[in-house]
């Protein structure tokens, strides 16, 4: 079986009730990645968690050194776990990301985090145009409602509509209980 990695995207305290950009179902969604830390913690398998970080105190959430911009006490790092700073959406692009999963050994990677249409959608595409073989645990991200051209999408369609088009040709998207029962079709 090749070696697979946890990938914790941007869990981090803006997106929560009381931060800048609150998410749609934040509280959730970190439950289940806990569950999932938890999981490969106990098997040995690696965990990465990523943290965003604007490179502008003019951005609307994740200013460089605010609260907001750390991970999320549910989620936090072990010693032994990285923690990858970005600036992109792309957690690959101009990150140490690549290099520690390849000095692992890593060709699996279960992606979960937020936001779902940015993020997610973002390192899972990058992922599997990479050759790794991805899963996304859908009820282990959170999305937001979203306006374009004056009609709001809920949250709950937006974060459908990407688990369906990762689905259909990036990642293989299941739910939490799924991935830990070993369901994985």
């Amino acid at each position: 079986m090749s070696k697979q990695a946890l990938i914790v995207v941007d869990i981090q305290n803006d997106y929560f009730p009381e931060g800048k950009w609150p998410l749609v179902g934040a509280e959730a969604a970190a439950d289940n990645a806990v569950r999932l830390i938890e999981a490969f913690r106990q098997a040995g398998n690696q965990v990465v968690h990523i943290r965003h970080e604007f490179t502008s105190d003019e951005a609307p959430f994740f200013t460089p050194g605010s609260e907001g911009a750390q991970l999320h006490p549910k989620v936090l790092n072990r010693a032994d776990e990285p923690v990858v700073l970005k600036h992109f959406v792309n957690s690959f692009r101009e990150t140490e990301l690549q290099a520690i999963l390849e000095q692992h050994g890593i060709e699996r990677l279960v992606v979960v985090g937020s936001m779902s249409h940015v993020c997610i959608d973002g390192i899972t595409r990058a992922a599997a145009d990479m050759g790794y073989e991805v899963t996304v645990v859908h009820d282990a991200c959170a999305s937001r409602d979203l306006e374009f051209n004056g009609l709001v999408v809920p949250a709950a369609h937006v974060h459908a509509a990407f688990m369906s088009a990762l689905g259909f040709a990036y990642a293989n998207v299941v739910s939490t209980e799924q991935f830990l029962s070993g369901s994985q079709a």
